[in-house]
């Protein structure tokens, strides 16, 4: 049988929330979304005012239901 530290090593990380590094969009929130067989995690194509409403929006049922949307997205290429 497979260790937890193995298990934890083959799951994808969550979609969390970070500050914009666009300087066009400077202050502002965006999702990232970690997809497996990529290098960098997926943007979500919003911007949010604070930290809290993109964390917030990643729990809602449209952020779920994008995120899925998107995963399965990089599933397919």
């Amino acid at each position: 049988m497979g260790s937890m530290k193995d298990k934890r090593k083959n799951q994808v990380q969550p979609p969390f929330a970070a500050e914009t590094r666009d300087v066009r969009f400077a202050g502002t929130f965006e999702v990232l979304i970690p997809v497996p067989e990529r290098n960098k995690p997926q943007k979500v194509p919003l911007q949010f005012p604070t930290l809290a409403a993109a964390e917030n929006w990643i729990h809602s049922p449209d952020g779920k239901d994008m995120i899925a949307d998107i995963i399965e997205e990089a599933k397919k290429s």
